[in-house]
Protein backbone atom coordinates (compact mmCIF):
# COMPACT_ATOMS: atom_id res chain seq x y z
CA UNK A 1 0.00 0.00 0.00
CA UNK A 2 1.31 3.44 -0.87
CA UNK A 3 0.38 6.51 1.52
CA UNK A 4 -0.52 10.27 0.96
CA UNK A 5 -0.44 13.34 3.29
CA UNK A 6 -4.00 14.38 3.68
CA UNK A 7 -3.64 17.85 1.99
CA UNK A 8 -1.91 20.54 3.39
CA UNK A 9 -2.38 18.42 7.18
CA UNK A 10 0.57 15.89 8.38
CA UNK A 11 -1.49 13.35 8.21
CA UNK A 12 -1.13 10.07 6.29
CA UNK A 13 -3.66 8.16 4.62
CA UNK A 14 -3.83 4.95 2.71
CA UNK A 15 -4.26 5.53 -1.57
CA UNK A 16 -6.97 3.41 -0.84
CA UNK A 17 -9.84 4.08 1.39
CA UNK A 18 -12.60 1.47 2.87
CA UNK A 19 -15.84 3.32 1.82
CA UNK A 20 -18.96 1.68 4.08
CA UNK A 21 -21.79 3.14 2.69
CA UNK A 22 -22.62 -0.91 2.07
CA UNK A 23 -22.41 -1.63 5.39
CA UNK A 24 -25.96 -1.94 6.98
CA UNK A 25 -29.45 -2.95 5.29
CA UNK A 26 -31.46 0.24 5.12
CA UNK A 27 -30.37 2.17 2.16
CA UNK A 28 -31.86 1.60 -0.86
CA UNK A 29 -30.08 -1.19 -2.24
CA UNK A 30 -26.67 -0.65 -1.12
CA UNK A 31 -26.59 -1.47 2.56
CA UNK A 32 -26.71 -5.06 2.37
CA UNK A 33 -23.56 -6.26 4.79
CA UNK A 34 -24.10 -7.44 7.69
CA UNK A 35 -21.66 -6.60 11.26
CA UNK A 36 -19.95 -10.56 10.29
CA UNK A 37 -19.10 -9.81 6.74
CA UNK A 38 -18.03 -5.78 7.63
CA UNK A 39 -15.63 -7.13 10.04
CA UNK A 40 -13.71 -9.12 7.43
CA UNK A 41 -13.90 -6.80 5.04
CA UNK A 42 -12.06 -4.54 7.35
CA UNK A 43 -10.14 -6.89 8.59
CA UNK A 44 -8.74 -7.95 5.18
CA UNK A 45 -8.06 -4.04 4.46
CA UNK A 46 -6.30 -3.54 7.55
CA UNK A 47 -3.81 -6.93 6.09
CA UNK A 48 -3.41 -4.87 3.09
CA UNK A 49 -2.60 -1.93 4.62
CA UNK A 50 -5.71 0.31 4.27
CA UNK A 51 -5.15 2.85 7.34
CA UNK A 52 -8.70 5.04 6.49
CA UNK A 53 -12.52 4.24 6.62
CA UNK A 54 -15.41 6.07 5.54
CA UNK A 55 -18.48 6.18 6.58
CA UNK A 56 -21.96 9.02 7.10
CA UNK A 57 -24.53 9.09 9.51
CA UNK A 58 -26.75 8.71 6.35
CA UNK A 59 -25.51 5.48 5.48
CA UNK A 60 -28.62 3.15 6.38
CA UNK A 61 -29.45 5.76 8.97
CA UNK A 62 -27.18 5.59 11.56
CA UNK A 63 -26.11 1.41 11.00
CA UNK A 64 -23.33 1.79 9.21
CA UNK A 65 -21.74 3.93 12.06
CA UNK A 66 -22.94 1.16 14.50
CA UNK A 67 -21.07 -1.92 12.54
CA UNK A 68 -18.01 0.11 12.08
CA UNK A 69 -17.88 1.20 15.93
CA UNK A 70 -18.78 -2.42 16.84
CA UNK A 71 -16.06 -3.70 14.15
CA UNK A 72 -13.16 -1.81 15.58
CA UNK A 73 -14.43 -2.70 19.09
CA UNK A 74 -14.19 -6.37 18.33
CA UNK A 75 -10.80 -6.67 16.51
CA UNK A 76 -9.50 -4.17 19.29
CA UNK A 77 -8.20 -2.14 17.05
CA UNK A 78 -6.00 1.14 18.24
CA UNK A 79 -7.65 3.92 17.59
CA UNK A 80 -4.10 5.86 17.04
CA UNK A 81 -3.63 3.47 13.94
CA UNK A 82 -7.11 4.29 12.46
CA UNK A 83 -8.03 7.60 10.39
CA UNK A 84 -11.64 7.45 10.42
CA UNK A 85 -14.11 10.17 8.94
CA UNK A 86 -17.75 10.46 8.32
CA UNK A 87 -20.35 13.15 7.52
CA UNK A 88 -23.00 15.50 8.74
CA UNK A 89 -25.70 17.09 6.54
CA UNK A 90 -28.18 14.51 5.19
CA UNK A 91 -31.21 13.26 6.79
CA UNK A 92 -30.09 10.46 9.64
CA UNK A 93 -33.42 9.04 10.30
CA UNK A 94 -35.48 7.67 8.09
CA UNK A 95 -38.41 9.93 8.90
CA UNK A 96 -36.20 13.03 8.26
CA UNK A 97 -35.11 11.47 4.93
CA UNK A 98 -38.41 10.82 3.58
CA UNK A 99 -40.07 14.72 5.38
CA UNK A 100 -42.22 13.04 7.20
CA UNK A 101 -41.43 15.04 10.43
CA UNK A 102 -38.37 15.31 12.24
CA UNK A 103 -37.33 18.85 10.30
CA UNK A 104 -34.35 19.35 12.00
CA UNK A 105 -32.46 16.25 11.79
CA UNK A 106 -30.95 17.31 8.42
CA UNK A 107 -28.69 20.54 6.89
CA UNK A 108 -26.21 22.52 8.55
CA UNK A 109 -27.61 24.40 11.45
CA UNK A 110 -25.37 24.92 14.22
CA UNK A 111 -27.88 22.61 16.14
CA UNK A 112 -27.63 19.57 13.66
CA UNK A 113 -24.15 20.14 13.38
CA UNK A 114 -23.37 19.84 16.87
CA UNK A 115 -26.12 16.52 17.62
CA UNK A 116 -25.25 14.73 15.14
CA UNK A 117 -21.46 14.79 15.56
CA UNK A 118 -22.42 13.58 19.03
CA UNK A 119 -24.88 10.80 17.97
CA UNK A 120 -21.81 9.80 15.48
CA UNK A 121 -19.33 9.43 18.14
CA UNK A 122 -21.67 7.39 20.34
CA UNK A 123 -22.69 5.18 17.21
CA UNK A 124 -19.11 5.28 16.27
CA UNK A 125 -17.91 4.38 19.82
CA UNK A 126 -14.87 6.95 19.57
CA UNK A 127 -13.61 10.00 21.30
CA UNK A 128 -12.87 12.04 18.25
CA UNK A 129 -13.41 11.61 14.43
CA UNK A 130 -10.67 12.53 12.25
CA UNK A 131 -11.88 14.07 9.42
CA UNK A 132 -15.71 15.20 9.74
CA UNK A 133 -16.96 16.05 6.15
CA UNK A 134 -20.16 18.42 5.70
CA UNK A 135 -21.80 16.05 3.12
CA UNK A 136 -23.92 18.61 1.03
CA UNK A 137 -24.64 22.10 0.38
CA UNK A 138 -27.64 23.79 1.96
CA UNK A 139 -29.04 26.48 0.87
CA UNK A 140 -31.16 27.23 4.42
CA UNK A 141 -28.20 27.28 6.25
CA UNK A 142 -25.80 30.62 6.26
CA UNK A 143 -22.08 29.16 5.40
CA UNK A 144 -21.05 30.95 8.36
CA UNK A 145 -23.16 29.61 11.17
CA UNK A 146 -21.84 26.25 9.40
CA UNK A 147 -18.33 27.16 9.84
CA UNK A 148 -18.37 28.53 13.03
CA UNK A 149 -19.82 25.21 14.57
CA UNK A 150 -17.71 22.73 12.86
CA UNK A 151 -14.43 25.06 14.47
CA UNK A 152 -16.84 24.51 17.75
CA UNK A 153 -16.07 20.94 17.47
CA UNK A 154 -12.25 21.17 16.89
CA UNK A 155 -12.14 23.41 19.65
CA UNK A 156 -14.24 21.39 21.91
CA UNK A 157 -11.48 17.63 20.72
CA UNK A 158 -14.21 15.91 18.98
CA UNK A 159 -13.18 16.66 15.62
CA UNK A 160 -9.26 17.05 14.51
CA UNK A 161 -9.66 18.07 10.71
CA UNK A 162 -12.60 19.44 8.82
CA UNK A 163 -13.35 18.54 5.14
CA UNK A 164 -16.55 19.19 1.81
CA UNK A 165 -18.26 16.81 -0.12
CA UNK A 166 -20.35 17.57 -3.50
CA UNK A 167 -19.75 21.21 -2.87
CA UNK A 168 -19.64 23.59 -5.72
CA UNK A 169 -15.48 25.83 -6.54
CA UNK A 170 -17.56 28.98 -5.55
CA UNK A 171 -18.75 28.03 -2.19
CA UNK A 172 -15.45 25.95 -1.46
CA UNK A 173 -13.07 29.50 -1.96
CA UNK A 174 -15.66 31.38 0.13
CA UNK A 175 -15.54 28.46 2.88
CA UNK A 176 -12.01 28.78 3.17
CA UNK A 177 -11.55 32.79 3.06
CA UNK A 178 -14.29 33.00 5.47
CA UNK A 179 -12.52 30.43 7.46
CA UNK A 180 -9.00 32.25 7.34
CA UNK A 181 -10.79 35.93 8.39
CA UNK A 182 -12.34 34.72 11.09
CA UNK A 183 -9.45 31.70 12.65
CA UNK A 184 -12.10 29.26 12.15
CA UNK A 185 -10.80 25.61 11.49
CA UNK A 186 -10.42 25.62 7.79
CA UNK A 187 -11.22 22.83 5.01
CA UNK A 188 -8.29 19.99 4.55
CA UNK A 189 -10.21 17.79 2.03
CA UNK A 190 -13.11 17.73 -0.46
CA UNK A 191 -14.75 14.25 -0.96
CA UNK A 192 -16.42 14.59 -4.63
CA UNK A 193 -17.51 12.30 -7.78
CA UNK A 194 -14.88 11.27 -9.56
CA UNK A 195 -14.30 8.18 -12.07
CA UNK A 196 -13.54 7.51 -15.94
CA UNK A 197 -16.94 8.38 -17.56
CA UNK A 198 -17.48 11.20 -14.36
CA UNK A 199 -14.87 13.80 -14.99
CA UNK A 200 -16.88 17.41 -13.85
CA UNK A 201 -14.10 17.83 -11.14
CA UNK A 202 -11.95 18.20 -13.63
CA UNK A 203 -13.39 22.05 -14.81
CA UNK A 204 -13.09 23.58 -11.73
CA UNK A 205 -12.68 21.69 -8.34
CA UNK A 206 -9.77 19.97 -9.03
CA UNK A 207 -7.84 22.69 -10.16
CA UNK A 208 -9.23 24.20 -7.17
CA UNK A 209 -8.14 21.52 -4.96
CA UNK A 210 -4.03 21.58 -6.25
CA UNK A 211 -4.65 25.14 -5.62
CA UNK A 212 -5.32 25.32 -2.64
CA UNK A 213 -3.92 22.13 -1.00
CA UNK A 214 -6.75 20.13 -0.47
CA UNK A 215 -7.08 16.29 -0.26
CA UNK A 216 -9.09 15.53 -2.70
CA UNK A 217 -11.06 12.08 -2.57
CA UNK A 218 -13.22 10.10 -5.30
CA UNK A 219 -16.13 8.63 -4.34
CA UNK A 220 -17.76 5.98 -6.29
CA UNK A 221 -14.69 5.63 -8.34
CA UNK A 222 -16.35 2.58 -10.27
CA UNK A 223 -19.45 4.88 -11.21
CA UNK A 224 -21.93 2.51 -8.96
CA UNK A 225 -19.98 -0.80 -10.43
CA UNK A 226 -20.84 0.28 -14.04
CA UNK A 227 -17.13 -0.01 -14.60
CA UNK A 228 -16.24 -3.28 -13.59
CA UNK A 229 -17.83 -4.50 -17.34
CA UNK A 230 -20.81 -5.84 -16.33
CA UNK A 231 -22.60 -3.26 -17.90
CA UNK A 232 -22.51 -2.72 -21.91
CA UNK A 233 -24.55 -1.90 -24.79
CA UNK A 234 -25.70 -5.27 -25.43
CA UNK A 235 -26.67 -5.84 -21.68
CA UNK A 236 -27.27 -2.39 -20.39
CA UNK A 237 -29.33 -3.48 -17.15
CA UNK A 238 -28.10 -7.04 -16.11
CA UNK A 239 -30.12 -8.83 -13.63
CA UNK A 240 -29.83 -7.94 -10.12
CA UNK A 241 -27.10 -6.01 -10.85
CA UNK A 242 -27.14 -2.52 -8.27
CA UNK A 243 -27.32 0.18 -11.04
CA UNK A 244 -29.86 -2.09 -12.98
CA UNK A 245 -32.27 -0.89 -10.04
CA UNK A 246 -30.73 2.66 -9.24
CA UNK A 247 -29.08 4.50 -11.96
CA UNK A 248 -26.15 6.44 -9.84
CA UNK A 249 -24.13 8.25 -10.83
CA UNK A 250 -25.55 9.28 -14.02
CA UNK A 251 -23.33 8.13 -17.26
CA UNK A 252 -23.75 8.90 -21.12
CA UNK A 253 -23.38 6.98 -23.75
CA UNK A 254 -19.73 7.32 -24.42
CA UNK A 255 -19.05 5.21 -21.11
CA UNK A 256 -19.72 2.08 -23.14
CA UNK A 257 -16.52 3.14 -24.97
CA UNK A 258 -14.65 3.70 -21.63
CA UNK A 259 -15.37 -0.07 -20.80
CA UNK A 260 -14.47 -0.95 -25.08
CA UNK A 261 -11.03 0.49 -23.79
CA UNK A 262 -10.73 -0.96 -20.42
CA UNK A 263 -11.29 -4.08 -21.50
CA UNK A 264 -8.49 -4.18 -24.01
CA UNK A 265 -6.10 -2.99 -21.58
CA UNK A 266 -7.28 -5.25 -18.84
CA UNK A 267 -6.66 -8.03 -21.24
CA UNK A 268 -3.56 -7.20 -21.81
CA UNK A 269 -2.23 -6.71 -18.44
CA UNK A 270 -4.47 -10.01 -17.21
CA UNK A 271 -6.61 -7.62 -14.78
CA UNK A 272 -9.97 -6.87 -14.12
CA UNK A 273 -11.61 -3.96 -15.76
CA UNK A 274 -12.35 -2.12 -12.15
CA UNK A 275 -8.62 -2.78 -11.52
CA UNK A 276 -7.50 -0.84 -14.58
CA UNK A 277 -10.16 1.84 -13.81
CA UNK A 278 -9.34 2.38 -10.00
CA UNK A 279 -5.58 2.47 -11.31
CA UNK A 280 -6.57 5.48 -13.76
CA UNK A 281 -7.74 7.14 -10.71
CA UNK A 282 -4.48 6.86 -8.53
CA UNK A 283 -2.25 7.77 -11.25
CA UNK A 284 -3.97 11.17 -11.11
CA UNK A 285 -1.52 13.25 -9.12
CA UNK A 286 -4.91 15.20 -7.73
CA UNK A 287 -6.01 12.10 -6.42
CA UNK A 288 -4.88 11.57 -2.44
CA UNK A 289 -7.46 8.17 -1.77
CA UNK A 290 -9.58 6.73 -3.94
CA UNK A 291 -12.85 5.66 -1.69
CA UNK A 292 -13.73 1.79 -2.67
CA UNK A 293 -16.41 -0.37 -1.35
CA UNK A 294 -17.83 -4.05 -1.21
CA UNK A 295 -20.46 -5.91 -0.29
CA UNK A 296 -18.23 -9.00 -0.80
CA UNK A 297 -14.98 -10.18 -0.28
CA UNK A 298 -13.93 -10.75 -3.61
CA UNK A 299 -14.92 -6.90 -4.79
CA UNK A 300 -12.73 -5.38 -1.82
CA UNK A 301 -9.74 -8.23 -2.88
CA UNK A 302 -10.15 -7.50 -6.44
CA UNK A 303 -10.29 -3.55 -6.18
CA UNK A 304 -7.37 -3.58 -3.66
CA UNK A 305 -4.87 -4.91 -6.49
CA UNK A 306 -5.54 -1.82 -8.36
CA UNK A 307 -2.87 -0.39 -6.12
CA UNK A 308 -0.11 -2.46 -8.47
CA UNK A 309 -1.60 -2.15 -11.54
CA UNK A 310 0.98 0.05 -13.43
CA UNK A 311 -0.34 1.94 -16.51
CA UNK A 312 2.14 3.48 -18.97
CA UNK A 313 1.85 7.15 -20.50
CA UNK A 314 0.20 5.71 -23.64
CA UNK A 315 -2.30 3.86 -21.86
CA UNK A 316 -3.32 6.76 -19.57
CA UNK A 317 -3.38 8.92 -22.47
CA UNK A 318 -6.39 6.07 -24.59
CA UNK A 319 -8.44 6.15 -20.92
CA UNK A 320 -8.06 10.56 -20.94
CA UNK A 321 -9.06 10.57 -24.61
CA UNK A 322 -12.23 8.08 -24.84
CA UNK A 323 -13.96 9.91 -22.10
CA UNK A 324 -12.03 14.05 -22.64
CA UNK A 325 -14.50 16.22 -21.19
CA UNK A 326 -15.41 19.37 -23.36
CA UNK A 327 -13.12 22.34 -22.30
CA UNK A 328 -15.92 25.34 -20.64
CA UNK A 329 -15.47 29.00 -20.81
CA UNK A 330 -13.31 30.52 -19.11
CA UNK A 331 -11.14 27.33 -19.27
CA UNK A 332 -10.52 27.51 -23.58
CA UNK A 333 -10.11 31.35 -23.22
CA UNK A 334 -7.59 30.66 -20.87
CA UNK A 335 -6.04 27.98 -22.50
CA UNK A 336 -5.85 30.28 -25.75
CA UNK A 337 -4.88 33.30 -23.89
CA UNK A 338 -1.46 31.44 -21.98
CA UNK A 339 0.04 29.66 -25.17
CA UNK A 340 3.50 29.85 -24.43
CA UNK A 341 3.62 32.01 -21.63
CA UNK A 342 5.70 30.11 -19.47
CA UNK A 343 8.74 30.64 -21.64
CA UNK A 344 10.93 32.32 -20.38
CA UNK A 345 13.12 32.66 -24.13
CA UNK A 346 11.64 34.02 -27.40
Amino acid sequence: MKYKKLGKTALKVSQLCLGTMTFGSNFRNIGTVNEELALDLVKNALDSGINFFDTADVYSFGESEIILGNVIKRLGLKRHELIIATKVRSASTQEAFENKGDMNNIGLSRKHIIEACDASLKRLQVDYIDLYQVHGWDILASIEEALDALDMLVKAGKVLYTGCSNWSARHIMKALYLSKANRWAEFVSLQAYYSLVGRDVEHELLPLCEEENLAFLPWSPLSGGFLTGKYTRENPKPQNARRSGFEFPPIDERAYDAIEVLDKIAKQKSVSIAQVALAWLLSKQEVTSVIIGANKMSQLQDNIKSIHVELSDEEVKMLDNVTQPKTLYPQWMYEMQNQNRDKLEY
